[in-house]
């Protein structure tokens, strides 16, 4: 795939970039190794106030790098310096936190033993263009903050935001090296994994990447976290509040024009307030207003590239064949650009692509149930398990779904979301590791056992 950036609303490219060559990837590697001996020794103070300057970076520059996030991958231009705020708020989060999260653990034995966390080294951070920002910082902050040094393997339809992200590092005032973007293709980065330089890598991508990544690293024995697809479900049972349930099931399966993982893709709803909710629902998908990003009304671009674009049609194209029937939407919309339609399916029969795959992008399945055991039958009737919403004021009901939805998050009348507080991740085939909240400091670290004993016996000691 060509590193550039094309704008996809209009198909046109902005710009062109030479992909790096091996030479240029051996200079950014010795780097990166170079400048982690000397950060990791930086005292967490200096690193904590270089941390708050780039968030004071992001939140003065949020207009100018919205609009290349925008101009990039498409998202609207208010959640384009939403997600840019979000970074900063981010930031400010593990500034503030690391000197908590990082600190000795003791441990209750003889003499004095604790836990001392330390950086391992430079991470390689594979990293997708839906949240061209947010993807980024939420890996960066708590690493920067824990003393590693990070190489960014951004999509390469977003380069723009790659080079920006590694400019405001440096301008925050960061090492040279701390932060380094790599301009290469998907097909470098198994051998950049396997590079005796870089200790571990984290992705946020597909299944596939996935398992790509996942093997590299094992097979090299490196550390590695996995945040993958999801097929979120969205259940609304009769004691919901059903206007807040309508609203949000609208706002969680549309936000990022319905390109990211958490986004609502099955809607479940229970037959005593199905008529109604569909209703509603189908009304409120149908009245949103697709088109210019850039422009203030609009409520959802165009998806990211083409080729999502083809895959999305082809999925709704074959559910419908399978049996499936649209009650808004479900062709792609005529004219320049990757716009597709908030969509609505029902009647899905098991097997077609709306039943059980990722749509990535405004479709949402729609499903009717008799009872709660159907419900999370169906929730986690998926290979995916990242994250999922209930909606019900039946205490007894929400302890079952809490306990009993296979996935790594579940929220109670309350949309998905990820916050810098909360642990981020799935389960299943949704991947591994946490992101966020102190997991996401401590994923790559070395939990350093240290016990200062009192010179005594080790007679009888076993491993």
């Amino acid at each position: 795939m060509p590193i550039a950036s094309v704008n996809p609303a209009t198909g046109e490219e902005i710009k062109h970039f030479e992909e790096l060559d091996g030479r240029q990837i051996d200079e950014k590697l010795e780097l990166a190794a170079r400048a982690f001996r000397e950060y990791r020794r930086t005292p967490l103070s200096e690193r904590r106030e270089r941390l708050l300057r780039a968030a004071e970076i992001l939140d003065e520059e949020a207009g100018d790098l919205g609009r290349i996030i925008t101009s990039e991958m498409g998202k609207t231009l208010a959640s384009a310096e939403g997600e840019v705020h979000k970074c900063a708020r981010g930031c400010r989060y593990y500034a503030e936190s690391a000197q908590r999260f990082l600190a000795d653990e003791e441990i209750e034995l003889e003499g004095r033993a604790f836990v001392r966390y330390q950086p391992i080294g430079p991470i390689l951070a594979v990293m997708p263009w839906n949240f061209p920002f947010w993807q980024v910082f939420r890996h960066a902050a708590p690493a920067l903050m824990a003393g590693n040094v990070i190489l960014l393997k951004h999509a390469s339809n977003v380069p723009q935001c790659a080079l920006a992200i590694e400019d405001v590092i440096r301008r925050a005032g960061f090492p040279e090296g701390a932060f380094q973007t790599l301009l290469v293709g998907s097909s470098r980065v198994a051998e950049i994994i396997e590079d005796e330089r870089v200790r571990a890598v984290t992705l946020t991508g597909s299944e596939g990447a996935g398992k790509s990544v996942g093997s590299a690293a094992g097979k090299n024995i490196k550390k590695s976290v996995l945040e993958l697809g999801g097929s979120d479900p969205f259940i609304v049972m009769p004691s919901a509040d059903l206007d807040r349930a309508v609203s949000t099931a609208v706002t969680a399966r549309t936000l990022n024009n319905g390109q990211s993982c958490i986004n609502a893709k099955r809607i479940i709803v229970h037959q005593d307030v199905a008529d109604e909710f569909t209703r509603r629902y189908v009304e409120r998908m149908q009245a949103l207003k697709v088109g210019d990003p850039m422009q203030e009304e609009t409520d959802m671009g165009p998806l990211a590239m083409p080729q999502i674009l083809e895959d999305v049609d082809a999925q709704v194209r074959k559910s419908v064949e399978m049996g499936a029937k649209v009650l808004t939407g479900g062709k792609p919309i005529d004219g320049t650009g990757n716009f597709y339609p908030p969509t609505v399916l029902t009647d899905i029969p098991e097997g077609s692509p709306a039943y059980r795959e990722e749509i990535f992008g405004p479709v949402a399945s729609l499903f009717v149930v008799r009872d709660i055991d159907e419900a999370i039958r169906i929730a986690n009737d998926s290979s995916f398990g990242l994250g999922s919403s209930v909606w019900t004021n039946d205490p007894e009901e929400q302890e079952r779904f809490i306990d009993e939805i296979e996935a790594g998050m579940v929220y109670v009348n309350k949309m998905t979301e990820s916050t810098p507080e909360a642990p981020f991740g799935g389960v299943k085939n949704s991947g591994y590791g946490r992101e966020l909240s102190h997991f996401g400091i401590h994923e790559f670290m070395n939990a350093k056992t240290v016990w200062i004993g009192d010179g005594g016996s080790a007679a009888g000691a076993v491993e």
